[in-house]
């Protein structure tokens, strides 16, 4: 799967153990963790060393085929995929990743779980390109595109979700640049998409995040393209904090906003972002800058890692099924039939 593509899968089986690229130290290294029990993986999940929905869904399947192998009862086993599941509560692929190799396992056994935890994987990547296929369109040549947080390959097993829309331009010739935000507190714009997008050759600027709603009043923004960590029913979105503010500026200035996720993000059990948990992270990555303080010893902070962007000022949502656009009760529900039926060639 990871051929030529200059970066390489963000989660993947090797000898018994999930691998996954420690986000935790990029861009300064490129380095892999090998978690070869439950534990390690699910402090790996909740300190952010793999994250992105559509990785924490192979992740979340490849954590249950090694409970499945490393631990002696099913009730073991159970147990494992729950804490797994409830270790990012907003990010609906994780436990979806993990139900379905869980019921897997429960059918047919340990080897089972690491069939469909790999067919996640490779499924995942493939359904990504088609969202890059279906959204390319939206970037006009030579246009500029505003991001947020990271949802590009190391957001996913590869690819990735709304960079992988802007790749996709950039690789149908369209000449797009991007501008990125930081994306405060753990800098996943500055770390992790500005990373990707020198290894992949795309033009990018990183601004603070502060910046964005100036450079759409100074006309330098053509469309806002984001990911998703779980979308409702209505079309309500989860995404990373500062992403609904965005949403609001966008709409003020009459610039398109964007969501790109895969189907699996479209929760239809959940009508409305009022039902959506909001993970509530430590106050230190605020009060924090990595290791050292940036405010007084005793400020208190508020961390939500993610904000509820309503759907009305989403422009579309772009799947693997193509773009979904309002009223989101009809066309999500049909994305989510159609994805079911999606066939993709291999790697």
């Amino acid at each position: 799967m990871a051929g030529t593509d200059p970066i390489p899968p963000t989660v993947e089986w090797r000898r018994g153990a999930v691998r996954i690229i420690d986000q935790r130290v990029l861009p300064g290294r490129l380095r892999f963790l090998d978690c070869a029990d439950v534990d390690s993986l699910v402090d790996a999940i909740a300190t952010l060393a793999v994250r992105g929905a559509p990785a924490l869904g192979a992740t979340g399947a490849f954590g249950v085929a090694l409970g499945a192998h490393t631990l002696k009862t099913k009730r073991q086993v159970r147990a494992a995929a729950a804490r797994i599941a409830r270790a990012r509560p907003t990010a609906v692929n994780l436990g979806w990743g993990a139900e379905r190799a869980l019921r897997a396992y429960e059918h047919d056994g340990r080897d089972a779980a690491l069939v469909v935890a790999q067919a996640i994987a490779a499924d995942d990547v493939r359904r990504n390109r088609l969202i890059g296929a279906h959204g390319l369109s939206l970037v006009p040549v030579g246009g500029a595109v505003l991001t947020h947080c990271n949802a590009g390959s190391l957001a996913c097993v590869g690819y990735g979700t709304a960079l992988g829309v802007v790749r996709a331009a950039f690789e149908g010739g369209r000449r797009p640049s991007v501008w990125v935000d930081e994306t405060r507190p753990l800098l996943q714009g500055a770390r992790l998409t500005m990373w990707e997008c020198d290894r992949l050759g795309i033009d990018a600027r990183l601004v603070v995040d502060g910046a964005a709603a100036s450079l759409m009043q100074r006309g330098l923004v053509d469309l806002v393209i984001v990911g998703a960590d779980r979308i409702a029913a209505n079309g309500d979105v989860a995404n990373k904090i500062g992403t609904y503010g965005l949403a609001v500026a966008a709409r003020h200035h009459q610039i398109p906003f964007y969501v790109a996720a895969p189907a699996s993000t479209l929760d239809l059990a959940t009508a409305t972002g009022d039902a959506i948990v909001v993970e509530e992270r430590d106050p230190d990555e605020v009060t924090h800058a990595g290791t050292r303080r940036i405010a007084p010893v005793g400020a208190g902070a508020f961390n939500p890692a993610f904000d509820i962007t309503p759907a009305r000022l989403v422009t579309a949502i772009v799947t693997e099924c193509g773009a979904a656009r309002p009223p989101y009760r009809r066309s999500l529900p049909a994305h989510v039939r159609r994805a079911a039926e999606v066939v993709t060639p291999g790697p």
